[in-house]
């Protein structure tokens, strides 16, 4: 699926099932949230935290609702996210060409 499909799938899922968009400060707020739920599991999978009991390790799952709430945002504003991320990609491509290959952090 392409992110111009994947904006069209979910437009398609609102007006079906979803009755309309939350307004965009709720979906800002549910956003927050989603990304909190994506940090939990990191925190337990790739930091010192562990699972509770019942919790589980559905890491797809949590980035998969970040990115529907994303995408709602952008749907609801008017925002291309494949436009966007091509700017973004071409905007980090200039600025960094050499800086990340330069860093004698990174080689270590």
């Amino acid at each position: 699926m392409t992110i111009k499909e994947a904006q069209e799938t979910v437009d398609q899922w609102i007006k079906e099932y979803g009755v309309r968009y939350f307004s965009e400060l709720t979906n800002m707020a549910v956003l927050t949230e989603e990304v909190g739920e994506l940090a939990r599991v990191i925190a337990r999978k790739y930091g010192d935290q562990s699972f509770k009991a019942g919790e589980k390790e559905n890491l797809g799952e949590e980035m998969a609702d970040v990115l529907w709430v994303l995408i709602c945002l952008a749907n609801q504003t008017g925002v291309d996210l494949t436009e966007e991320l091509q700017k973004s990609i071409d905007k980090k491509t200039k600025r960094d060409a050499q800086r990340h290959i330069q860093n004698l952090k990174l080689k270590a």
